[in-house]
C-alpha cells in the first residue's frame, strides 16, 4: 500500500510540473552584446570596436580565382556566400592621446552597419574625447562614420589621411572621369571628409610617417591610391592594423594572390598583401584588419610551403 501511494504521489507531482506555466518561454532577445573588445599592447589600451556586419557576395567580388575555389574555401570554414562580413575600427589610448583608426560606415550601407558611435560609448568613451582619427583609406565603410546627423561626429578630432587618397577621392575631375558605379565612392568621400577640411581639421601626410609616439603610418598603396596601414608599438609589443589589405580570411589567407573588385589597382594590392603576410608570420606580432571576423585581432603563421597562411585569433582574456 505504501508503494502504491508513493507512485501515485510521484505521478501527481509529475503532472503538476508539466502542467505548470513555462516561465522560460520569454521572447527571444535577438541582439548581441555591445561590440567592443579591449586589450593591452604594452602601455597602450587598444579597443576593437564593431560597426556591425554586412553581407557581401564574395563569390562574385573576388578575382584571380579558379572555378569553385571560393565556395570550397568558404565551406572549409563552414561559411558560404553571401558572407556576413565584419566592419571593424580600432581605438588606441596611448595615455596621452586617444586615436581612432577608421570610423565605420555610418548610415551609408544600411541598417546592419553604423554602430560605431553606440559601441564607442558602450566601451566607456565619448566621441568628443577622440583627439585624432587616422584613416586607412577613403572607401565609405571606413570614412562614413565621420559624420552623424549632418555634423562632424568627432568635433575635436584632427583627421589624418595619406595625401594620395585625398588628392584622388576629393577631386571632382576624377569623379567625373570615373565609371558610373564608382561615382558614389567619390561622393561619399567628399561628403564625409570635406567638412573636416572646411573646419581646418584635415591634416594630410605622405607615405610612411610617425603620426604620434608609438603610432606610425606605413604606405600600402594599391587597394586605393593612398591605402595605409598603421603600426602601433609599446614596450616591445607590436600591432599592425591592416585596413583593407585583405577582405575574406577563408580565401585570402590560403591564397594571398586572390584580389577583390574594390581594389583600385589589384597588382600592387596583391604585392602588399603577400609582403605583409610574410612579415607578420616572420615577426610573430599581432595584426588587425577591418574585415576579419570581429574583433579582428590575432597572429599569422605559415601553413607550410605553398599552402598560404593560417590566422590564429587572439585568445580571449577577461584580465587584459
Amino acid at each position: 500500500m505504501t508503494r502504491l501511494l508513493k507512485h501515485t504521489a510521484l505521478a501527481a507531482l509529475a503532472a503538476a510540473v508539466f502542467a505548470a506555466p513555462a516561465f522560460a518561454a520569454a521572447p527571444m532577445v535577438k541582439t548581441p552584446a555591445p561590440g567592443y573588445f579591449r586589450m593591452m599592447l604594452g602601455d597602450f589600451e587598444v579597443t576593437a570596436i564593431s560597426d556591425g556586419t554586412v553581407d557581401l557576395p564574395v563569390d562574385k567580388l573576388l578575382q584571380g580565382v579558379k572555378p569553385g575555389q571560393v565556395d570550397a574555401a568558404l565551406a572549409k570554414s563552414f561559411l558560404k556566400s553571401p558572407l556576413e562580413t565584419s566592419v571593424n575600427a580600432f581605438l588606441i589610448n596611448t595615455g596621452s592621446k586617444l586615436v581612432l583608426i577608421d570610423t565605420g560606415a555610418g548610415n551609408a550601407f544600411g541598417p546592419s552597419l553604423g554602430f560605431l558611435l553606440q559601441n564607442l560609448r558602450a566601451a566607456g568613451y565619448r566621441p568628443e574625447q577622440v583627439d585624432e582619427i587616422y584613416i586607412t583609406h577613403m572607401h565609405g565603410d571606413h570614412v562614413g562614420g565621420l559624420m552623424a546627423g549632418g555634423a562632424r561626429a568627432f568635433p575635436n578630432a584632427i583627421l589624418r589621411i595619406d595625401k594620395h587618397d585625398t588628392d584622388y577621392w576629393l577631386s571632382e575631375a576624377n569623379m567625373n572621369a570615373a565609371a558610373p558605379q564608382m561615382k558614389d565612392f567619390f561622393q561619399a568621400a567628399m561628403a564625409t571628409v570635406n567638412p573636416y577640411a572646411q573646419a581646418g581639421m584635415l591634416k594630410t601626410f605622405e607615405g610612411s610617417t610617425e603620426l604620434a609616439p608609438g603610432i606610425r603610418a606605413q604606405a600600402a598603396y594599391g587597394h586605393t591610391p593612398g591605402h595605409t596601414v598603421y603600426v602601433d608599438e609599446s614596450k616591445g609589443e607590436k600591432l599592425v592594423l591592416w585596413g583593407d589589405l585583405m577582405h575574406v580570411a577563408a580565401v585570402q589567407f590560403e591564397d594571398p594572390a586572390v584580389a577583390i573588385q574594390f581594389d583600385s589597382d589589384s597588382t600592387p594590392a596583391v604585392q602588399q598583401r603577400v609582403a605583409a603576410y610574410a612579415d607578420a608570420a616572420r615577426g610573430g606580432y599581432l595584426v588587425g584588419a577591418a574585415h576579419l571576423s570581429f574583433p579582428g585581432v590575432g597572429h599569422l603563421r605559415g601553413a607550410g610551403e605553398g599552402k598560404g597562411y593560417v590566422f590564429v585569433p587572439l585568445n580571449y582574456s577577461s584580465l587584459r
